[in-house]
């Protein structure tokens, strides 16, 4: 696995599944507990990465397979609880063991994710955030939105983008579930230009006093 992140944490990241999909294993360095984002296919890199931490979670973004086909694997292999929303678990192989609201916390080791739900790729759609790394499923790519199928999705898209994520501050670091990651102010900067030349199509990102800003 390629190491992104060592500082007060670890964030490593491989390319497996069967869609190009990103996983990433968050460590604890003081502790050595973790958690794992997403579930592709082929995670064996990822497990060989997560053998010398104890799992606390395997956090899923949303209810598309090519999230979930390895899902099992490292279940058996970690012994972990499954995190996934309401919205996506009926649509699952498995139940999943935990069931996260917007403004949940997971702890692992003095790491704190906060699950944050951006409805409109999938109902359940949940993007993670650690300290200022913000794991986006499909929900935000570096470049683009994430898919959706029909007006009212991607109207809940954008707003779920626009609301809950590109509030956060532009130093924040990008990890989507396919692709290249990036920091969240050079897509804010692209989707204003975007406001800018379709400002009846797209809402802009409010303006948000900091003291209000997810924490």
């Amino acid at each position: 696995m390629t190491l992104l992140y060592d500082k007060e944490f670890r964030v490593f990241w491989t390319l497996c599944g069967s869609d190009g999909n990103n996983a990433y294993l968050v460590v604890c360095p003081q502790t050595q507990e973790s958690v794992i984002i997403d579930a592709p296919m082929n995670p064996e890199k990822l497990l060989e990465q997560a053998k010398g931490t104890r799992v606390k979670a395997i956090l899923i973004t949303h209810k598309h397979r090519d999230h979930l086909e390895g899902l099992k694997e490292i279940t058996d292999a970690t012994g972990a609880p499954m995190a996934a929303h309401a919205e996506d678990a009926a649509d699952m192989p498995v139940s999943p063991n935990i069931l996260v609201k917007d403004g949940d916390t997971i702890t692992a080791g003095t790491m704190e994710v906060k699950a944050i739900h951006t409805p409109g790729h999938t109902p359940g759609s949940v993007c993670y955030l650690v300290s200022n790394h913000l794991f986006t499923g499909d929900t935000l790519y570096a470049h683009a939105p994430g898919e959706s199928h029909g007006v009212e999705a991607t109207q809940q898209l954008l707003r779920s983008i626009t609301e809950k994520l590109l509030v956060l501050p532009d130093d924040t670091f990008l990890l989507p579930g396919h692709g290249n990651g990036s920091i969240l102010g050079a897509f804010k900067k692209l989707y204003r230009a975007w406001v800018a030349e379709y400002p009846d199509l797209l809402p802009p990102i409010p303006e948000i006093p900091p003291s209000h800003l997810p924490g």
